[in-house]
């Protein structure tokens, strides 16, 4: 079984390339599914948070408040720096046990999405690591339709991640976003059939 990471920048499509690889019932492991499951109530790592953050970052009814979470790490790099080295060994912790699980089943190959995959040196886990790119223009002129947030904020944003360079860099894959919807489904239907055989 091969094991694919899949990465991209914030705005370059890397959610569409996945509902495509769904569409061939392709196993896709989600960091961000499993960040979620890790911070829900009762989680250990739950705990750890509400001790850095502190009890006003838990909802009425024990969920955290990711938006209060998001202003505060946002607003302070070194508080990121915490909730991140609290999350991200757990998170690559689950994303191994659940491709072990994988390996045990015939299938040809799993993609594991990854939104910090570079950032949070994951590409040793995999056999291959697909990057879904586009024109920096486009990035900023879609994150900004998507979210609604103006060009400062974004630039802030794509600031703290890793660069289109180094994600370029260390891609075994790269499936072009910057034509139509049509073009990227034909890219991911190659590499489906390649990493099928």
């Amino acid at each position: 079984m091969k094991k694919i990471g899949l990465t991209g920048g914030m705005g370059c499509g890397k959610s569409t390339a996945v509902r495509f690889f769904r569409q061939y019932d392709t196993p896709i492991i989600d960091a961000d599914q499993i960040a979620r499951q890790l911070v829900e109530p009762g989680e250990p790592l739950l705990q750890r948070i509400t001790k850095v953050f502190g009890e006003q970052i838990i909802r009425p009814g024990g969920k955290l408040d990711r938006v209060l979470l998001k202003k505060q790490v946002f607003a302070h790099s070194h508080l990121l720096h915490q909730l991140e080295s609290i999350l991200h060994p757990a998170i690559r912790q689950r994303i191994i046990q659940q491709m072990q699980q994988y390996g045990a089943m015939n299938i040809p190959y799993i993609i594991v999405d990854v939104p910090l995959l570079v950032e949070k040196g994951y590409e040793n886990l995999f056999d291959a690591v697909i990057v879904v790119d586009c024109e920096p223009e486009q990035q900023l002129e879609r994150i900004a339709k998507r979210d609604l947030l103006d060009k400062e904020q974004i630039t802030s944003i794509i600031a703290k991640q890793a660069s289109r360079k180094e994600r370029l860099e260390i891609a075994t894959e790269t499936l072009d976003n910057s034509g139509s919807v049509e073009a990227l489904a034909a890219q991911v239907k190659a590499l489906h059939v390649r990493f099928s055989r």
